[in-house]
């Protein structure tokens, strides 16, 4: 039972930073120029990292939930 929350927390925790990680490699296509004052500062810099921490978890809920929502697939029968 313990190793079971292990591995599911383990999961999580890569789903989180596999999301975080496709949220900024996609958001290198975005141009913040067009949005920012300076985007070369170091404010434009924390808001392009905290838009991507923000769809990464994003993104890692959805396929979290999705999974669940999977498993639990069996019992409405």
């Amino acid at each position: 039972m313990t190793s079971d929350l292990g591995l599911e927390a383990f999961i999580h925790i890569l789903l989180n930073l596999l999301g975080l990680v496709i949220a900024w490699w996609a958001l290198q296509s975005f141009r913040f120029d067009l949005f920012v004052k300076n985007p070369k500062s170091t404010q434009a810099t924390v808001l392009k990292v905290l838009v991507a921490i923000t769809l990464g978890h994003l993104l890692a809920r959805f396929f979290i939930e999705y999974a669940q929502a999977v498993r639990y697939l069996p019992y409405l029968f």
